[in-house]
This record gives C-alpha cells, sequence and structure tokens, in this order.
C-alpha cells in the first residue's frame, strides 16, 4: 500500500506532486498524498483540481483537457457524474485551512482520518518564508522594526511542530529559504531554534536531522549544508533551498541513503523552455498591434549612439538581426495555443514535463510592457547573447537608462534591475515577485522581447505542462515562484522512500 504523506504550508502542492509521482517497479505509487493544507484560496483551487487529476492514475480524462484548454468552465467539469468519485478524493485531500488559526483539533481530526491507524508515513511542508527571506525581512524590518519582530511568520513552524509532536511519523521534508540561516529573532538565530525544536518536538519523539547534499555526520553539520542547489539535481533554474531530512530515531539509516545524486551537466534556460512557441510581447498604456510594436522597436539600435563598448557593433547586429525577425506576427500568446508543441524537445527534462494529449501549450500568454522598457528589454537580451551575461544598469548606453536612474550612485538599488535569463544556463531563482516584476525574467531571446510566461516560468519550476494554474495572471505567477520544483521533490522522494521501505514492519 502507498505510504501516506501529509502536506502541511502545501501552496501549490510542487512537493506533493514530486512525492506522488515516485512509482516502484510494477508502476503503482510509492506515497499517496492524503491530505494538503493550504491557507490561499486561490493556491487551494490549484491544489484541489491537481489532486483531482492524480486520482486518475495517470491517464487524465478528455474532459480535463477539455478544460485547461478552456473549452468548459471548472463548474461544468466538476459538474460531471463520471468524475463524482474522483472529485470526492480531491476534496478530501485539498483542504483550506490556516495552520496556526484553524483549530488544532479541527486539523489533527484531519490528519487521524488521512493516517487510519498508519505509523509509517511522512510529513511534508515549508512554512511561510516571508519572515525570512533576505529582501523580505530587510524591508519590513526597515519599515516597522517592532511589527517585524512580533510577525507570527517567524513561528509558524511551530505549528509543522506540532503535528511532529502529535503524530511522530518516521520522516519529515521541510523546506525553507536560504535566508532562513541568516535570519534572526530577538537576537537569537532563528535556524539553532529551529533546529533544536525538531529534534526533540516532545511527547518522546526524537529525530535525527541530516543533510539531503552533505555526508557530514550529524553532530559535524554546518547551516550551509542543509542548502540544496537545485542546478545540481536537473533542475534548469539556480534555486538555492534549505530542505531539511528528519528521521525517527528508531529508524535504521544505511551509511548514505540520505544523499541526493548529482546529475552531470547543467539543464539551460534553452533546453528547458525548448518547444514552447515563440510569442511577441503586448504594448501598454497604448494601441497594440503588431505594427505598432514593431515600431517601438524600430530605432532600438539607434541609441547606441555614443556607446563606447569594444563589442558595440555586435550587439548593434543581434539587435538588427532581431528586429528583422520580429517581422513574423507570432500573435502575443493567449490562455491555450494549439499546435506546434513539444517539437524537437527531447531529454530528462521534457520527459518529465511534456504531455503529448494536450496538442499545444496552456497559460502561455505574454505581458504588456511599456514602450521604452521594450527597447531596454531588445537590448538587454541583445546584450547578454553576445557577452553570455546579463548587462547591469552601468552597461546600458545613456539612450536607454530609465529616467529614475543614476548609475553614478554607489547606493543606487537593484542595478541588474532588467535581468536576461541566459539561454546557455540555468536560470536565477523563480520567486513569487515575478508576479509584479517583469524586469527581472526577460526571455533570451531578443526577437520575443518580452518577460516570461506563467508557462515558461513553470516550466523552469518543472511543472508538468498539463499542470493548471488557477485564478488571475498575477495569482498564477506567485504561486508558480512560491512553489517546491516538482522534479527535486520527486528525487527527494525516492530518497525518502529508501528510508520508509527499510522498515515498512514498522
Amino acid at each position: 500500500m502507498p505510504v501516506p504523506v501529509i502536506d502541511l504550508f502545501a501552496g501549490p502542492g510542487g512537493l506533493g506532486e514530486g512525492f506522488s509521482s515516485l512509482r516502484d517497479k510494477r508502476r503503482e505509487r510509492t506515497f499517496r498524498v492524503g491530505l494538503s493544507i493550504e491557507k490561499d484560496e486561490i493556491a487551494h483551487c490549484t491544489l484541489t483540481l491537481r489532486a483531482f487529476a492524480r486520482a486518475f492514475n495517470g491517464k487524465l480524462p478528455d474532459c480535463y483537457y477539455d478544460f485547461v484548454r478552456g473549452s468548459i468552465t471548472r463548474e461544468e467539469l466538476f459538474a460531471r457524474k463520471d468524475v463524482r468519485s474522483e472529485l470526492e478524493l480531491a476534496h478530501k485531500e485539498a483542504v483550506h485551512a490556516e495552520l496556526g488559526k484553524t483549530p488544532a483539533a479541527k486539523i489533527d481530526t484531519l490528519i487521524r482520518r488521512t493516517l487510519d491507524g498508519r505509523r509509517d508515513w511522512v510529513l511534508i511542508g515549508g512554512p511561510p518564508c516571508q519572515a525570512y527571506s533576505v529582501v523580505g525581512r530587510s524591508r519590513r524590518r526597515g519599515s516597522d522594526p517592532v511589527a517585524f519582530e512580533n510577525d507570527e511568520k517567524h513561528f509558524l513552524y511551530r505549528e509543522y511542530l506540532r503535528v511532529l509532536k502529535e503524530f511522530a511519523p518516521k520522516v519529515f521534508v521541510m523546506e525553507n529559504v536560504k535566508g532562513i540561516l541568516s535570519s534572526t529573532h530577538g537576537g537569537e538565530p532563528i535556524f539553532e531554534r529551529i533546529m533544536k525544536d525538531l529534534r526533540t518536538p516532545g511527547n518522546g519523539a526524537d529525530y535525527r536531522i541530516v543533510s539531503f547534499v552533505s555526508e557530514r555526520p550529524e553532530d559535524k553539520l554546518r547551516p550551509k549544508d542543509f542548502v540544496i542547489a537545485s542546478e545540481r539535481y536537473g533542475i534548469p533554474q539556480a534555486r538555492h533551498r534549505v530542505i531539511l531530512l528528519g528521521i525517527r530515531s528508531d529508524t535504521i539509516v544505511g551509511a548514505g541513503s540520505h544523499m541526493l545524486v548529482r546529475q552531470s551537466g547543467r539543464v539551460s534556460v534553452a533546453q528547458a523552455l525548448r518547444g514552447i512557441p515563440p510569442i511577441r510581447s503586448s504594448l501598454s498604456r497604448q494601441h497594440d498591434s503588431h505594427e505598432a510594436w514593431r515600431s517601438v522597436l524600430r530605432y532600438t539600435a539607434s541609441n547606441l549612439t555614443g556607446w563606447k563598448n569594444v563589442r558595440r557593433q555586435e550587439v548593434e547586429e543581434t539587435i538588427a538581426s532581431a528586429y528583422r525577425e520580429s517581422a513574423n506576427d507570432v500573435g502575443t500568446g493567449s490562455a491555450f495555443i494549439e499546435g506546434g508543441y513539444g517539437r524537437g524537445a527531447k531529454s530528462a527534462l521534457h520527459d518529465w514535463v511534456l504531455d503529448p494529449k494536450l496538442g499545444g501549450v496552456i497559460q502561455h500568454e505574454s505581458r504588456a510592457h511599456m514602450a521604452g522598457d521594450l527597447e531596454r528589454y531588445m537590448f538587454a537580451s541583445s546584450y547578454a547573447r553576445v557577452f553570455n551575461v546579463s548587462p547591469r544598469l552601468e552597461a546600458f548606453p545613456v539612450g536607454l537608462l530609465p529616467e529614475h536612474a543614476n548609475i553614478d550612485d554607489d547606493d543606487i538599488p537593484f542595478k541588474d534591475r532588467f535581468r536576461v535569463q541566459l539561454s546557455a544556463s540555468p536560470s536565477t531563482t523563480v520567486v513569487s515577485h515575478i508576479a509584479k516584476d517583469g524586469h527581472y525574467y526577460i526571455h533570451p531571446d531578443p526577437s520575443q522581447c518580452r518577460s516570461l510566461t506563467v508557462r515558461e516560468a513553470a516550466r523552469l519550476q518543472t511543472f508538468s505542462d498539463n499542470y493548471f494554474f488557477e485564478g488571475n495572471r498575477t495569482q498564477q505567477y506567485h504561486q508558480v515562484g512560491n512553489a517546491v520544483p516538482p522534479l527535486l521533490a520527486h528525487q527527494i522522494a525516492q530518497v525518502v522512500a529508501n528510508i520508509v521501505s527499510s522498515q515498512q514492519a514498522d
């Protein structure tokens, strides 16, 4: 029987997706996500839809594809009589509740119902990270230090801790941002407090906390030994996160069995986005058409006049080539683009994300950008193509600098505010801020002259192409950025499976 998994602070379900995707030699599921709890209403809608999809055990019905393509509504999908049993399972699994505010007794009842007496189960999840992220805490502590110190988000891990104390799972996996290693509260390092609490949550439960990426003995581990650099494990993104592996003290673990296996080579942005059709950006604050859009870009190269750079001619030629290529009207994308899907996409990553039954690409719509920013995007992506590095503001020609930028001011923040995702490298970290700022996620193709779409961000996060994110586009971006890459979670699940299966008789 599949090992039960309970996912706290589940978000749109990245960790749970990775665990539920693991199968044994008989193609049976190793884990069953029995309960996933999320407070955000829209993320919970996404979570419910994915739980519904998983209930079909890998054989998605035609009506699911009709929904993600936009042919039927969510209400029409869930009203079908032939999917009632799967929908019932989804509603049992995905629960809309806020840990720390929803009564603990209600949460415990849900957990007991899910476990049904099983002790060989796994707890996963990542408490909210706003209080721990370097940028987040700098901004919030600076604006109101008292409110920051009193922020309950510092201690939401205690809800996770309470479940450990009450139910003592065999294994737990807890994820958070790298900033947690340097975060303090009341002058005390948060990470040290969390580690101490997790080792001895109470009720006689004790845990060893080991690293997925370091073989150091537990008493020799350093905080940085818990950081997983995702690009080393086949993820096309330099996402560095703290992920803890807790093993109940009565569980025997073989030497090295808790280690992830490094992948040879790195998966680049170009490899990850292969097969997704090109689209152009659209214009904001003015009439948009293909002709109007091209007219904005026509004189981009003229802004390089007076720019002193030894490779100026190469950049100008790249801009000119991109402008010629932009003559092909590829459109601005849509909620579903039919045909042309997956061409030339052959890799381990594409085996993971592709679904030929889709017949196209979902949630691939460009944002609208201001005319001035479009020229900056074309320059920045052309520069990146020539130099294989994204230009900082001091590298921009004067004619393309934002009006408010003062490059002579050493204190000016975010000098890399126009950040191109380089074709030949893994991307930078996809975070929830992508919902607000497209400047940090510029597509590497100068002729498209835009920021990444929701689907492209989801690709870099290794979500399956049939994974549908509910809500408006801003909400979709936010969910993608907040998630754990499912392909990384799949590898973590393999490690956990080896530990749990060693003592299934428990």
